[in-house]
C-alpha cells in the first residue's frame, strides 16, 4: 500500500517528535512491505513566519490531497513570543481550528491507557494506579465555544466579552454515534459528560445521546456532569470505557486524563472526518522551553502514528507492531526525563525514538 502523509511539524519541539514518528513510519512500511511518502507543509508560528499568517490556503489544499495528517505541536510562550501580540485570528492556534473546519475534523479520539511499567509515575494513590486504566475521550471537535460567535465590546463604559456556545442536534449525533460504536469494540460502555444542570446545549446534547442509545442496546449509557467526570478520573478512572464530551470539556477532561498516564508525553490523539482522513497528532504543547535540547518525550507522537495506521488506512498489524515496541522499550527500562524514575534509564527524544524503531518486527 502506498501512504500519502502530510505531516506538519509545528512549532518548539514539534519538530523533534515528528522525526521521530517519522522514523518508526519508516521502519513498519520497510518491514511491512509498504511505500510511504511524506509532504511537509508549515502551520502556527512556523507558518507566520515564514507566510506571515497560521495556515495559508496552499496548505490546506495541500491537507486535503493527502491520506492523513500528521502533526507535531504548535504555538509558543505566550507571554514572550511576538505571536502573541498579533490579532488573535493571526495567532499559532487560530491555524489549528482553522485546519481542524476545513478538513471536517469532528471527532477528536484520545485514549488514555496507563503502561503497567509507568504506574510510579501516575500521580494517583498507589492503591488506584495499581489498578490501572483504558480510556477513550470521545470529544466533538468542530462545534460549541471555540467556534460559536464572538466579540468584545464596551457596553455603558465597561468591557464585555461575548463568547456563543451553540450545537445542534446533527452535530451532537454524529459525534455520539462515533462513541457508540467505539464502545461496541470495546468494554460496552459510554460514560456522555455535559452540564445538563445549567445548560440547555447539554440538555439537547443528553437528550440527543439517548435517542442515538437507543440503536446501541448491546451499548450500556451513563450520564455525568462535567465536575463529577473530573472528581471521577482522579478517584477511579478505571470506570470509564468512552467519554463522550463537547468540545470545551473535553479539551480539559483529555488534559486531565493525560496527566494520570503518568505524562502528558504519552498520550496520542486522532481527529476523524465523516470518512478515514484524519490528523494525528500528540495531546501536548509545544513545549517550547525544552525545544531544541533532545529532551521531549517523542511516544505520544509515535502513538499517534500507530491510530494513524489503525484508523485512516486499516493496517492493524502495523499499528499493533508500533504499540508493541513502545511497550517493549517501556519494559526495558528505558525512559525520557518526563517519565525517568529511579532505577531506569534515562534516554532523549531521539534514542527513544531509535529504540522504538529498532524493535519492530
Amino acid at each position: 500500500m502506498k501512504l500519502n502523509i502530510v505531516c506538519i511539524p509545528g512549532d518548539g519541539i514539534g519538530p523533534e517528535i515528528v522525526a521521530q514518528a517519522k522514523k518508526v513510519l519508516d521502519k513498519v512500511t520497510a518491514v511491512y512491505g509498504h511505500e510511504i511518502v511524506f509532504t511537509d507543509i508549515l502551520m502556527g508560528g512556523a507558518s507566520i513566519d515564514a507566510c506571515g499568517e497560521p495556515l495559508t490556503q496552499e496548505a490546506i489544499d495541500t491537507a486535503k490531497a493527502a491520506d492523513a495528517v500528521l502533526m507535531g505541536s504548535i504555538g509558543g510562550n505566550t507571554t514572550t513570543s511576538p505571536w502573541y501580540k498579533l490579532p488573535p485570528e493571526k495567532r499559532p492556534e487560530a491555524g489549528l481550528l482553522k485546519i481542524r473546519k476545513e478538513l471536517g475534523l469532528f471527532a477528536n479520539l484520545r485514549p488514555a491507557y496507563l503502561f503497567p511499567e509507568l504506574a510510579a509515575a501516575c500521580p494517583l494513590a498507589k492503591g488506584t494506579s495499581d489498578k490501572g486504566f483504558d480510556l477513550l475521550i470521545m470529544r466533538e471537535l468542530t462545534g460549541g465555544l471555540y467556534f460559536g460567535a464572538r466579540h468584545t465590546e464596551v457596553i455603558d463604559g465597561v468591557r464585555t466579552a461575548v463568547d456563543t456556545l451553540t450545537y445542534n442536534e446533527n452535530e451532537i449525533r454524529r459525534i455520539a454515534v462515533k462513541a457508540f460504536e467505539a464502545a461496541r469494540k470495546r468494554k460496552g460502555k459510554v460514560t456522555s459528560v455535559d452540564k445538563a444542570n445549567v445548560l440547555d446545549s447539554s440538555r439537547l446534547w443528553r437528550a440527543v445521546t439517548a435517542e442515538v442509545a437507543a440503536d446501541y442496546p448491546d451499548v450500556t449509557l451513563e450520564n455525568m456532569l462535567v465536575d463529577n467526570c473530573a472528581m471521577q478520573l482522579v478517584k477511579d478512572p478505571a470506570q470509564f470505557d468512552v467519554i463522550l464530551t463537547e468540545n470545551m470539556f473535553g479539551d480539559i477532561l483529555s488534559d486531565e486524563a493525560s496527566m494520570i498516564t503518568g505524562s502528558i508525553g504519552m498520550l496520542s490523539s486522532a481527529s476523524l472526518n465523516e470518512t478515514r482522513f484524519g490528523l494525528y497528532e500528540p495531546s501536548h504543547g509545544s513545549a517550547p522551553d525544552i525545544a531544541g535540547m533532545d529532551i521531549a518525550n517523542p511516544i505520544a507522537t509515535i502513538l499517534s502514528a500507530s491510530m494513524m495506521l489503525r484508523y485512516s488506512f486499516d493496517l492493524n498489524k502495523e499499528a499493533d507492531s508500533i504499540e508493541e515496541a513502545v511497550k517493549a522499550v517501556l519494559k526495558e527500562g528505558y525512559r525520557t526525563g518526563d517519565i525517568y524514575t529511579e532505577g531506569t534509564v534515562k534516554v532523549g527524544c531521539n534514542e527513544m525514538g531509535s529504540l522504538i524503531s529498532d524493535r519492530i518486527k
